[in-house]
């Protein structure tokens, strides 16, 4: 057999979701900024890249890199399945209520498993991933195309790696995704959020002094990397979701320099050890928030093996600003994981991540309200619980609001119902990613609780984009351009670009005697910004607030501060770079006519 990658790239070709560019292409930005314009397209198709070369160092690889795997929806239901009807089928397990006498231990997850013939397999002998095996200083991470994408990242990154760890009883073991960093041929950075299990895994070798086996699988069943990413409780083996959800058990062989156990049909393994009294500096790493992630200390591995197929596709992904791939997983991840949410919020009804408020950062619920502060009860649940206690704005509707997906809406239904008392501000636990808190990931919580009646009627004067405009630059220069949103809901949104050369508290305070014409205004830099652009704003503003520091509320107006924060804001970390593509690749993809993208997606994507 091929094995699974290149029965997944024939069924992607059966589809018509294949692109493949034989032109040889850099590992060094060209590929990556290919794949991340391709995303971003009406119909975007995965990539694959039969020539990748290392113009550097003057290498040719023989091995072809496959992007963009998950492209769409379609793509997603071809590799995972349609993730309405594996949520039912959990939702219906659910109701089964399992025996307890041997799962009083597991967790719902675990006894849902247990059901079906979800634990992983271990076979006897060899798999295909190990055809072709080098160990010591013949496993070379330079012997694989492996990319850097942005400019200002530090290296080299694999995007799309399986992470496999296990506890040092050996008892629970855990799948995970995480950037990896290549510092040297043999030696792999290891980007463990402080959030996750191979984390908790790692303090415990620590503790006893040990060293701890790690393995990388790349390739093999798409399906595998949706496990990685997928937000299962502690303790749950995320190859158990791949068992239960293709029906059939995960094949696994051991490990060549260690005892870990792999899925036998990856395209790579690599193999090796952390030793948890080593730390090297990590990152920068333009992420999928659209910002780099600055440079923390982190563990790192060294490589003993890297075994591999006969002939194997190298898997990886491109992240930055969305629209990305993750936008088509995620999708999926939440349909399957809404009846679990409701094991602990059962008044949920459904959910939703818009992708450019980049998931942890904004989430919709819609819910049964049954009394008064209900919601607010919801949001103290979600922040208390697994991967929700991530997120950073929550608004929370009622039965009868539109469908959360459809957009013009469900904002309009939100803002009628938008009241400055039925706002919750709270303080909690961020994703390590997130760079717009005074303190590494600890931040501001907003929750909107939206599920009430229309709220009463205005009191606000509308005034035209000009002539609101010139009243406020009358009085402050900082202000560059206007556009109102929304004016036929209750809280009309105003977005202002400004030059900032001070806290923008002030400019809130100079701008009162225009508050009989304003209900919620954002600001944002002009240099970064278009006021036009209401898809990437969204994505700034998601980013860029800390409620406990940027919303400033005035009677019946308030204020989102979504600046870029420096020292006017007291603000003491760096605030990073946005992730933008090299001019230079673009205009000499577009001259060898490998990419064809106008100015106008350019600017609509903040490219």
């Amino acid at each position: 057999s091929e094995g699974k990658m290149k029965e997944a790239i024939e069924l992607l070709k059966k589809h018509d979701l294949l692109k493949i560019i034989d032109d040889e292409l850099d590992i060094y930005l060209e590929i990556p900024h290919i794949a991340y314009i391709e995303v971003k397209t009406e119909n975007s198709k995965a990539i694959l890249f039969t020539n990748p070369v290392d113009k550097k160092n003057n290498k040719k690889f023989d091995i072809p890199v496959l992007m963009n795997v998950f492209c769409n929806e379609k793509a997603v239901e071809l590799f995972i399945g349609d993730g309405d009807k594996i949520g039912r089928e959990i939702e219906s397990l659910l109701k089964m209520k399992p025996p307890t006498t041997f799962s009083e231990k597991l967790s719902t997850f675990g006894k849902l498993f247990a059901l079906k013939n979800t634990i992983p397999k271990k076979l006897k002998g060899k798999g295909e991933c190990q055809q072709i095996i080098k160990l010591g200083s013949d496993a070379k991470l330079s012997d694989l195309p492996i990319l850097t994408t942005w400019e200002q990242d530090g290296g080299p990154f694999i995007t799309m790696g399986q992470v496999y760890t296990t506890s040092l009883n050996g008892e629970l073991k855990n799948l995970g995704m995480y950037r990896l960093q290549v510092y040297s041929d043999n030696t792999l950075g290891l980007h463990w959020q402080i959030h996750k299990d191979s984390n908790h895994f790692f303090h415990e070798y620590k503790k006893a002094g040990k060293k701890m086996p790690v393995s990388i699988g790349i390739g093999g069943d798409p399906m595998y990397i949706w496990c990685g990413q997928a937000p299962l409780p502690i303790g749950v083996f995320e190859l158990m979701l791949y068992g239960f959800v293709k029906n059939k058990n995960a094949q696994l062989v051991k490990c060549i320099t260690n005892d870990l156990y792999v899925p036998k049909d990856n395209d790579f393994i690599i193999e090796g050890f952390v030793d948890p009294t080593q730390i090297k500096i990590e990152g920068p790493f333009g992420d999928h928030t659209g910002y780099y992630t600055l440079e923390e200390e982190y563990p790192f591995m060294e490589i003993t093996a890297i075994t591999s197929k006969r002939n194997p596709t190298f898997l990886a992904t491109v992240v930055g600003k969305p629209p990305l791939e993750d936008k088509y997983m995620g999708h999926a991840t939440e349909r399957i994981f809404l009846p679990l949410l409701k094991t602990t919020a059962p008044d949920l009804i459904d959910y939703y991540m818009p992708e450019n408020g980049v998931f942890h950062n904004l989430i919709m619920a819609k819910i049964k309200t049954l009394y008064p502060g209900h919601a607010s009860q919801m949001m103290h649940a979600f922040w208390g619980v697994g991967q929700m206690s991530f997120v950073k704005h929550a608004i929370f509707v009622g039965e009868d609001a539109p469908e959360l997906t459809n957009h013009q809406e469900v904002v309009k239904h939100i803002l009628n119902r938008i009241n400055v008392e039925d706002m919750l501000i709270s303080k909690g636990v961020v994703d390590a990613l997130d760079h717009s808190s005074p303190k590494f990931a600890v931040g501001g919580k907003l929750g909107l609780d939206c599920t009430g009646d229309e709220i009463k009627e205005l009191g606000i004067t509308l005034l035209d984009d000009e002539v609101l405009l010139s009243k406020m630059q009358n009085i402050s220069s900082d202000i560059k351009a206007l556009k109102q949103y929304f004016l036929d809901t209750k809280n009309p949104i105003t977005v202002i670009s400004v030059e900032k050369t001070r806290n923008q508290k002030y400019l809130f305070e100079e701008l009162k005697p225009l508050f009989e014409h304003i209900k919620i205004l954002i600001i944002v830099d002009e240099a970064k910004n278009d006021v036009n652009n209401e898809y990437m704003l969204v994505w700034r503003v998601c980013n860029n607030i800390d409620s406990n520091r940027d919303l400033f509320i005035d009677g019946h107006t308030m204020c989102l501060d979504a600046t870029d924060k420096n020292l006017h804001d007291n603000f003491k970390r760096r605030w990073p770079d946005d992730v933008d593509c090299t001019k230079e690749v673009i205009e000499s993809l577009r001259q060898r006519k490998i990419l064809d993208v106008s100015d106008e997606f350019i600017k609509k994507f903040y490219l």
